[in-house]
């Protein structure tokens, strides 16, 4: 007598979907994954374009012939990207807008400049670690007004201009630094608990996970949301941090000199899971996931102690739909 053992369950997403497998790799650059993708015709913003992870998503989508805003707080310093992209034949046009995430004038600036159709917004700019409490004019935390507040103002004010698209895509680029540090309800700006700049970043990471989840709200206007994580990659986002957290991360010698650990991986391949999110047919219809490597990562809790995956608290549903209550009241949307 035989009897038959069931194999392994396939890995699901909390929406109870099979993971979203890619023919791609963590050493896959951006480049390769959008070749043969022609996005002629379209229309694409990225926060914080003109230098590192933005840039190569930056690179890839114009290459690919979109047409492309770099949004970010200094345009002139995407000048050199500006005239390297104008360089290469077939490459869409690439322009530059001012927009300071942190600051909701400005972003109702950019909102209210914006004209058209807007098929692609890849929520990329952010800050790490600020090592001070440091707030807004609003009284925000500095890290969850740019990384969270200011994307979700950015994409609500865009909501007519990405379902004008009709198949619209937002990509939120978060962090592995979100696993442990879920969101904070009670005190979200550190006003009773103590600061910690870790726990600050981390909560905004997740807040940008849980913005895509929320946006499934958008799923009937064509628009789609996703969120990733893109690896260890030096940029200027740790300028923030001081001589020893960087000795201590192992990418500095004891003379003061940076270099990636062999883990690291490049900007352009840092890039890779952003522009695969913003413009592959693969993501056709996705919503509401995470993704790491150019795959979709599985969810895993506090308790198992993850050094990657997605959390279940970054991807709850009730979550989302909480935070999507407050962030909208506390900017004061419609």
């Amino acid at each position: 007598m035989t009897t038959n053992t069931p194999g392994p369950r396939e890995p699901r997403n909390t929406l109870g979907h099979p993971l979203l497998a890619t023919p791609f790799t963590a050493r896959t650059d951006a480049g390769e994954v959008i070749e043969g993708v022609d996005l002629t015709g379209r229309r694409a913003v990225v926060t914080g374009g003109a230098s590192g992870l933005g840039a190569e998503t930056v690179r890839a989508l114009a290459e690919a012939g979109a047409e492309v805003t770099i949004a970010t707080r200094r345009p002139e310093a995407a000048a050199p990207l500006l005239r390297e992209v104008a360089a290469v034949d077939g490459a869409g046009p690439v322009h530059t807008a001012p927009l300071d995430l942190s600051d909701l004038t400005s972003v109702d600036a950019f909102v209210r400049g914006w004209r058209g159709p807007l098929d692609i917004l890849v929520a990329n700019a952010g800050i790490m670690a600020l090592p001070e409490r440091t707030l807004t004019s609003q009284g925000w935390e500095m890290q969850l007004a740019t990384n969270h507040l200011g994307h979700f103002a950015l994409a609500t004010g865009l909501y007519p201009n990405l379902r004008q698209a009709d198949s619209a895509r937002i990509v939120v680029v978060s962090s592995g630094a979100h696993l442990s540090a879920p969101f904070d309800f009670d005190d979200p700006h550190f006003e009773r608990r103590p600061y910690d700049s870790w726990a600050a970043y981390g909560q905004s990471k997740s807040a940008g996970v849980l913005l895509a989840v929320g946006a499934r709200r958008w799923a009937a206007d064509g628009i789609t949301a996703n969120a990733l994580n893109p690896g260890y990659i030096l940029t200027n986002l740790q300028r923030h941090l001081d001589d020893d957290t960087m000795r201590a991360f192992g990418v500095m010698d004891d003379e003061g000199n940076v270099a990636p650990l062999p883990y690291y991986k490049t900007p352009a391949q840092g890039a890779a899971t952003s522009v695969l999110l913003a413009a592959s047919p693969l993501l056709e219809g996705v919503t509401g996931r995470y993704f790491e490597d150019n795959q979709e990562a599985p969810t895993v809790t506090d308790e198992e102690n993850p050094t990657g995956g997605v959390a279940a608290h970054a991807v709850d549903p009730e979550a989302a739909d909480r935070l999507w209550e407050y962030t909208t009241n506390t900017l004061g949307t419609p």
